[in-house]
């Protein structure tokens, strides 16, 4: 790798690093107990629900292109969102089962949202066929189809954090949603530049 190249990864990993960084801080203030905790209202048990369902499909395209020959932009991108999001749906299991309910994937999700849609319908997943072309590209073209599907996944991610912030009665799963739209919404903007540029 070049000194260029070396510069040019290291800037691009500080990017993606910058919002998982700040996630990641902030993230432990959600994990406090308290012995009088509010009852969840459905938005916090069907956002805990559908958000953490929604994030084991963009764990699986991380661990589509780990490792694999896609560019450092995509590589530093993937560890960070596996990282981040592994950390976020344990935290929305855990809160599922203090509070009683199943953590097992949802049949019909965004119901919490006022438009309940079968769970393959959820904005911002990727079909079974994308997946598996994704796992079947090699090269800058599987750096691309990361992008590309990430930016539509976390795009949907946006709209339900988003909600989830505005109609949530629990102040913790209010601040990781909040978390949640600021960290995709920047990395949203991150793959955009990258799909302009190294990735067009």
């Amino acid at each position: 790798m070049t000194d260029h190249s070396s510069r040019q990864y290291g800037r691009r990993a500080l990017l993606f690093g910058a919002g998982s960084v700040v996630a990641a801080a902030s993230l432990a203030a959600c994990a406090g107990d308290s012995e009088a905790a509010p009852l969840p209202n459905a938005v916090d048990i069907g956002f805990s629900r559908d958000m953490a369902f929604h994030h084991e499909q963009a764990l699986a395209m991380c661990q589509r292109v780990l490792g694999a020959d896609t560019g450092g932009a995509v590589q530093a991108s993937a560890a960070e969102i596996l990282q981040t999001q592994s950390y976020e749906r344990g935290m929305m299991h855990a809160w599922l089962a203090s509070w009683g309910h199943s953590t097992a994937p949802p049949e019909t999700v965004m119901a919490w949202m006022g438009h309940a849609v079968p769970a393959e319908q959820m904005p911002g997943l990727a079909t079974d066929e994308q997946m598996a072309e994704l796992a079947a590209a090699t090269g800058l073209e599987k750096g691309r189809q990361f992008l590309t599907l990430m930016r539509a996944h976390h795009v949907g991610g946006v709209e339900m954090a988003d909600e989830a912030q505005r109609q949530a009665s629990i102040e913790d799963v209010q601040s990781l949603a909040s978390r949640m739209s600021a960290t995709q919404t920047f990395e949203i903007n991150q793959f955009d530049y990258l799909l302009a540029n190294d990735y067009a």
